[in-house]
């Protein structure tokens, strides 16, 4: 749809909106997400007849935070105002990071928007669940969801274990993460803030040689986070971490926590 075609809908919105009254809001009503966080949730909770769209990231394997599988069985969007206006959906759950003018742009057209945050902790994405399910018309589906993820996030006992977790591009996890509440729930202390590192501070494989974590965790793909040298730390347990582990919450902490979880006993045992 050209921009011409978006603006004359968009003041057709405006009159209709004027002259008639807004249709009563449907029990399941048919979505839109518009980021991934929120599309594995809504593939969770809602029925597939009411997805109409997820946003395409869902759809690459790098980015992606669902089961790949399902997500390229969904149609998908980049996210424009003329791709959702096509879709009519009912709700659209987008980023609180969308562009403002996006966002107004979806509501002059009389669509209904709900903005969603990242969680920085198991109940904060609890309550994202819970929200999200209560909007689609399944809040039990969002208290079974939630419940698997509380259970799942359970505190591990036991001595804790430090450990490094090497982002993309080099760089840590700070405090008030959600990354960070996981892996102190997994029973792992943290190498980057033991040493005074904050968020997106950069670790250097020079750092990481002269001062070895017990186990250190590569979500990376840069040449340094795979230098031979790092296999010369005999005392430190390397292991890849896949990077759409890292930063949405729903049923994302169940597959981070099983995998963190085994982590730790390996290096536990070793």
């Amino acid at each position: 749809m050209k921009s011409g075609v978006l603006l004359a809908a968009l003041m057709l919105a405006g009159c209709a909106a004027s002259a008639t009254p807004a249709a009563a809001p449907r029990e399941h009503p048919t979505i839109v997400s518009l980021n991934p966080c929120t599309d594995a949730i809504v593939a969770d909770v809602a029925d597939r007849a009411q997805i109409l769209a997820i946003s395409h990231y869902s759809q690459d394997p790098r980015s992606t935070s669902m089961d790949l599988a399902t997500a390229r069985s969904l149609h998908a969007t980049g996210g424009s105002a003329e791709e959702v206006l096509e879709l009519h959906p009912d709700l659209v759950l987008a980023s609180s990071f969308t562009a403002p003018s996006t966002l107004a742009a979806y509501r002059r057209l009389g669509l209904r928007v709900e903005t969603f945050g990242i969680a920085s902790t198991v109940e904060e994405s609890e309550a994202q669940v819970r929200r999200i399910a209560a909007l689609t018309g399944h809040p039990a589906r969002g208290s079974a969801l939630a419940q698997r993820i509380a259970k799942a996030a359970k505190l591990v006992g036991g001595k804790p274990i430090t450990a490094a977790l090497w982002q993309p591009g080099g760089i840590v996890p700070g405090a008030g993460t959600l990354i960070s509440d996981l892996l102190g729930r997994a029973g792992f202390t943290s190498y980057s803030a033991e040493r005074g590192m904050g968020q997106g501070a950069y670790l250097s494989l020079e750092q990481v040689v002269a001062h070895p974590p017990q186990v250190l965790l590569v979500a990376g793909s840069a040449r340094g986070q795979h230098h031979p040298v790092l296999r010369q730390l005999n005392h430190t347990t390397i292991a890849p971490f896949a990077p759409n582990l890292l930063y949405c919450g729903g049923p994302t902490i169940i597959r981070a926590m099983t995998r963190l979880r085994a982590l730790r006993s390996q290096a536990a045992a070793s």
